[in-house]
């Protein structure tokens, strides 16, 4: 098995929200958990992180049941510890108590010594304009590029 293969992105953060501040964390998992996420069988797209008590937890975080478990499975969608400094949870308190602030997971991928860790963001909502603005700004530099192409 290779070190970095398991990469679960969340694709549609950078488009529905404005994002600030970037962060890695460790997670607290299970046996089965760490099984079936590095058989590539998590999904972070429903996933936010919430700050309680001055710890970090992810919800709503998917992970299927390993399939080679006996009765000691997890389950599918129970709050996940991210460890963190407690500078980096302070700052992420503080954060989150603006309203329209977030804590997005972006991605899950192993590190060089084989840890699970998440990236995740701070930030906030965009509105339907700005959605539009961004759309419109890859297509004019997609515009570009191939103008671009066509004269070289």
């Amino acid at each position: 098995m290779s070190k970095n293969e398991v990469n679960i992105k969340n694709k549609r953060a950078r488009f529905e929200y404005q994002l600030d501040e970037f962060f890695t964390a460790g997670m607290v998992l299970s046996g089965t958990e760490i099984k079936s996420i590095r058989n590539g069988k998590a999904s972070i797209l429903e996933a936010y992180c919430i700050v309680d008590n001055g710890q970090v937890f992810i919800r709503n975080m998917h992970v299927s049941p390993y399939e080679n478990a006996s009765f000691y499975n997890h389950s599918v969608r129970s709050d996940r510890k991210l460890l963190l400094n407690k500078k980096e949870i302070k700052k992420l308190e503080k954060w989150v108590k603006t309203k329209g602030n977030t804590i997005v997971p972006l991605k899950l991928f192993l590190s060089e010594k084989g840890w699970l860790k998440l990236e995740l963001a701070t930030g906030v909502g965009k509105k339907l304009h700005d959605k539009r603005h961004d759309l419109k700004e890859k297509d004019d530099k997609r515009e570009m590029d191939r103008l671009k192409k066509n004269r070289s």
